[in-house]
Order: structure tokens, then sequence, then C-alpha cells
């Protein structure tokens, strides 16, 4: 197939107000508060990433994949694990012209304020593995690297990706009919499926909340611009 440069970033304002779907268990969209009275009381400001999503489309926060009615775009971040139901029901949408983001960390480094167990904790390992490999891609893990955020470079066009304790895609699985681009260090896969696409990423430091030098909101920018404005 073709080299890594299966797609060319786009840069430029978007105008589209369509709604963009939201399945994470990060808190992008609210604040990560022990309890009700303190979320409701929060005055803290919007996590970065919403106004990043906004600038694209309205971003709608999902609980399934079941039903992703009239969105076209999609953002899948941390997620918990899939139904059944969900792989099939996400493969379709994406084979049918849908346009996936998917951002799976196999050793989640971001804090928590929840306790380890606790299901509003977000999912520290992601457990994708039947819809990688339904797309001819396997998520690895390298026990033996050294913890610390860097900046992997010459990953996307534009900006760099922090990231910290990252995975490695490869090719496996069966993929049924996708074709798949992995970046020379497996951070990004790029991967026709059917008649839409997805844009992978190994990692989810880039998502942490703490931005102040604004690489985050960069590199994420460039993400979200590669795999939706095609």
């Amino acid at each position: 197939m073709a080299g890594f440069g299966l797609w060319q970033t786009a840069s430029r304002p978007a105008t589209n107000v369509a709604p963009i779907g939201l399945f994470t268990s990060l808190p992008i969209l609210w604040s990560e508060q022990a309890d009700l009275a303190r979320i409701v009381d929060d005055d803290s400001p919007p996590h970065w990433a919403r106004g990043e999503i906004e600038r694209l489309g309205r971003p709608v926060a999902l609980d399934t994949l079941l039903d992703l009615g009239s969105i076209d775009r999609l953002i899948v971040a941390q997620p918990r694990a899939l139904a059944p139901d969900e792989n099939v029901a996400l493969d379709q949408w994406v084979r049918q012209g849908g346009k996936v983001l998917l951002i799976a960390d196999p050793m989640l480094t971001q804090e928590s304020a929840f306790p380890l167990g606790d299901r509003r904790r977000p999912q520290d390992i992601v457990m994708l593995s039947p819809i990688l490999g339904r797309w001819g891609l396997t998520l690895h893990f390298d026990e033996a690297q050294q913890a610390g955020e860097h900046l992997a470079e010459r990953e996307i066009a534009g900006a760099s990706l922090p990231v910290n304790l990252p995975g490695h895609f490869t090719p496996g699985g069966r993929g049924h009919e996708a074709r798949c681009a992995i970046s020379p260090s497996g951070l990004l896969a790029r991967c026709r499926i059917g008649k839409g696409h997805a844009l992978l990423l190994a990692d989810a430091a880039l998502l942490e909340p703490d931005d102040a030098q604004g690489r985050r909101s960069k590199a994420f920018a460039a993400l979200l611009d590669e795999a939706f404005l095609q």
C-alpha cells in the first residue's frame, strides 16, 4: 500500500457546526469531582480540549456506541471496554463512511480523584482488542520503557505529540478490507475502512488537563484536523 503519508493534514478554519460524538472515560466535558455538590458548584475553567472540539463542531457526550444517529464524526478517547454489539456497531458505522479519532492508551498516566476500582475513574488500561483486530491492528505496550513525558516529533504535521508511557501499533488481527498505514514509531495509525477512515493514537497523555504551554492544544488540533477535515 501507499506509504505513511496516506492522508494530508488539512489546516483551515472549520465552518461545519454538525455534532461531533465524544465517547470517553476522561473528564473532558465534565469536572472530575468526588460528589455532585462539588460538580454543581465547580467554577473552574473547562478542559482546554473542549474548545478545540468546538472549533470543528458541537461536542455530544455518548454513553453508548449503539446508536450514532446523524453523527458522522466521532472521538473515542480512552473508553471503557466495548460490548460485543458496540464493536459491531462502531465497525459498521465507520465502514458506511464515518470518521473516527481513536485515542487508546495501554497504560494511562493521568492522575484521578477516584481510587482504583471506582467506576468514575478513567479507564487505566484500554481494552479494544476486538475492534483493533477487526481493523488489522494490534496494540502493544513496552513495560521496560521509562516513565516521563516527552515529545514525539514528526508524527503529525505541524505539531509534536506529548506522550508518557505510550503504546505502539503493529499489523495484526483479521483486518477485513481495512488498509492501515502505521507510523515508524507505531504511535499513530491511519486506516481506510470501507467508505470511512480512522486515525488512531496509542497514548492519551495528550489529553491531560494541564496545558500551560499550549503544546497539547496545538497537537490535539492537528489530530482533529487530520481526522475530520478531509
